[in-house]
């Protein structure tokens, strides 16, 4: 495509990258079902490298475009804040179907399960221990990125550097508490709705913090290779959004499954 246009609009060349990413999650999200049904690996792992692999090509190719080529004007960035106030929302949306899956469960618990919330035998995880400690630790790493982000504005290359090491560190030590506490979890996912709707939450929040942590740790890259400016940066602000949207969906899940649901 020619870099000289008659219009502020991107219209993006040819790309294998949606097709093969479709073929890649599929194959991922059939190996997660065959690894839970013959407990065989092989194919999770082989759609999981896959995945990561075209993640990696797709997001070379949209830095290329933004920041070498020219092509994300104020036009396409508004585009795509907006793209991503849209994504955020679906994802808002995605979890209000666990959140309601919950209190449906536990506000009027079936016969089935004892008609107590939690139900018969389920012996809870104390809110007071390493759910508050994940908490104190998010609510830390959403100051930590909030400093990275004005520090950006303000052209502190230094700081920017140290918020979002930090963040990116609190982030890994919220995941490797999250897996301790489910390696010592006194119930599973077979135990009941409780189990389910607990796993299904804090679960698929854990997958959110882990592609965050993944996206603030390749915004890191990119700030040390000074693909940002203080006023063109919307790859970094897209990650801080996210982020803080992980937060919230933290702060409700902790206050509802393990404080108020205990």
């Amino acid at each position: 495509m020619s870099a000289h246009s008659n219009h502020p609009f991107h219209l993006v060349d040819k790309s294998p990258w949606p097709i093969l990413s479709a073929f890649s999650v599929f194959t991922l999200v059939t190996g997660i079902a065959k690894w839970f049904h013959t407990f065989e690996i092989s194919l999770f792992l082989l759609g999981t490298l896959s995945t990561l692999m075209i993640m990696s090509q797709w997001w070379r190719d949209v830095v290329r475009e933004g920041t070498y080529q020219g092509h994300h004007t104020q036009v396409v960035v508004l585009g795509l804040r907006w793209g991503m106030i849209l994504f955020i929302t679906s994802e808002v949306l995605f979890f209000f179907s666990f959140f309601w899956a919950f209190f449906h469960s536990s506000l009027a618990p079936a016969v089935e399960i004892g008609s107590v919330w939690p139900p018969a035998g389920i012996q809870p995880f104390n809110p007071f221990q390493i759910p508050l400690l994940n908490t104190a630790i998010l609510l830390a790493s959403g100051v930590t990125v909030t400093w990275a982000h004005h520090a950006l504005i303000e052209g502190n290359y230094t700081q920017v550097v140290h918020g979002l090491l930090a963040t990116v560190g609190l982030g890994l030590y919220f995941t490797s508490l999250q897996a301790l506490e489910y390696y010592e979890a006194p119930f599973t996912i077979a135990d009941s709705v409780y189990g389910s709707t607990f796993f299904v939450a804090t679960g698929f929040h854990g997958v959110h913090v882990i592609v965050g942590t993944l996206f603030l740790f390749v915004c890191l890259f990119r700030h040390v290779w000074l693909h940002f400016t203080k006023t063109h940066h919307f790859g970094f602000e897209a990650a801080a959004w996210y982020w803080h949207f992980v937060d919230v969906v933290w702060l409700f899940l902790y206050i509802s499954i393990y404080w108020w649901g205990n």
